[in-house]
């Protein structure tokens, strides 16, 4: 078991230091205190294992220099950030050196922006906790891609009063509990491959033929919902060397960050796996799909006919890509499927990229596919197979070849 690291700002919140760690030790965990408070204000009630000069230091800045600039304006967050750098590289100081047990972080805003950036250097698996008084509203800069448990903490974090002592007391046994579980190292998991998938609504089917098949040959397989999120998600874990192999069935997130959609994972998706050099196989699925909130959220310059607006569900609307987008798309894809340095190999489901795109479905528009699958075909780099199955996206025809162009990827990694 580790020690679980405190963090907090020990010029302002002192006595919930001191609270969090004495309950600690009531369930015999044992911790180590990282003060982030870049103001000292009066003396620590607790040993202090690092403190804001070394972490200034460690982020190139100057404790002093930052305390003189005060409490204004740009050097306020000047301070903050290199608080947060200077964080990130303890905390992976910890977790190389094989001390690290679980992190338990609170503050408000200020403190969980310096916390919640930091933490995020951890890879999955290592136990995060964070008590904010953010934690009810957008939590994505304190997440990200990790696994950071989130705790509300009700009231503001300024003093021990009956309500704060029950969630400090919390947090602070939940942190000993996933400390003294923490195990790295799983040899049943670590021995099977890991292929993560990426899904979404209308490619299910295919994800769940393809996720069975993977299981019964011994692979273990993870799903990541095409949201935005989840592409990110995958991609971070791809990067961090948690994944094996790659089956990019869903590869919606692109049509957003191009259109405007509300579901895109960012510039760099499609990206990670290829620069791994892991096995890949990339499909455009779902790649005709624009994504949008409830009905009412979509964009005017969509509400015409030849868009197609379909409603999926009280929370999501789609609309369809046209001609020139779908072009566009293809050389997207083309470019980034081209950026790959392992066993990669492109499978086009040409009767239809989603459950709304073969005939008589909503979506079917063979025009705008062929244009998307001209680009593809035209710009791929010519060492990576291009395999045209005539049948949809969740036929089990499509999924056969899915499945047997991946073995065959999988034993020339």
């Amino acid at each position: 078991m580790g020690d679980v690291l405190v963090v907090g700002t020990n010029d302002t919140k002192g006595p919930e230091i001191r609270f969090i760690v004495d309950q600690l030790e009531k369930v015999g965990a044992t911790w180590q205190v990282i003060n982030i408070g870049v103001f000292e204000c009066g003396e620590s009630t607790v040993p202090v294992a690092v403190g804001p000069a070394e972490l200034a230091e460690l982020a190139g800045a100057d404790i002093n220099e930052l305390r003189r600039g005060g409490e204004q304006g740009g050097a306020r967050a000047r301070a903050l950030d290199a608080m947060s750098e200077g964080l990130a590289e303890v905390l992976k100081r910890y977790h190389e050196e094989g001390s690290l047990g679980a992190v338990l972080g609170f503050g408000g805003s200020s403190g969980s922006s310096v916390i919640g950036r930091a933490i995020q250097v951890l890879p999955v698996g290592v136990p995060k906790i964070l008590v904010s008084t953010m934690a009810s509203g957008d939590v994505t800069p304190y997440i990200g891609t990790r696994d950071v448990t989130l705790m509300y903490s009700v009231t503001d974090i300024a003093g021990l009063n009956r309500i704060s002592r029950v969630v400090l007391r919390n947090a602070a046994r939940a942190a000993a509990g996933m400390a003294q579980g923490f195990i790295e190292d799983d040899d049943e998991v670590q021995d099977r491959p890991l292929v993560a998938i990426s899904m979404f609504g209308v490619t299910t089917p295919a994800v769940t033929a393809v996720q069975q098949a993977l299981e019964q040959q011994n692979f273990e397989t993870t799903v990541f919902h095409a949201t935005g999120a989840g592409g990110r998600a995958m991609e971070g874990l791809v990067d961090d060397r948690l994944i094996d192999a790659v089956i990019d069935l869903t590869t919606s997130e692109l049509t957003d960050e191009l259109i405007g959609g509300v579901l895109t994972a960012g510039p760099d998706r499609m990206e990670a796996a290829g620069r791994a050099g892991i096995p890949q196989i990339l499909v455009p699925g779902a790649l005709e799909v624009i994504n949008f909130g409830a009905e009412h959220t979509v964009p005017e310059k969509f509400r015409v006919p030849e868009r197609r607006v379909h409603v999926h569900n009280s929370a999501v609307t789609i609309c369809r890509t046209n001609v020139d987008e779908s072009r566009e798309l293809g050389r997207i894809f083309t470019r980034k499927a081209n950026l790959a340095t392992g066993p990669t190999a492109v499978v086009i489901p040409l009767r239809g990229l989603s459950a709304l795109g073969p005939e008589g479905q909503p979506y079917h528009d063979r025009v705008a596919d062929e244009a998307l699958f001209d680009e593809i075909r035209s710009g791929l780099r010519s060492d990576i197979p291009l395999i045209e199955v005539d049948a949809a996206i969740n036929s089990t025809e499509f999924t056969d070849v899915v499945l047997a162009e991946f073995m065959k990827l999988w034993s020339q990694k």
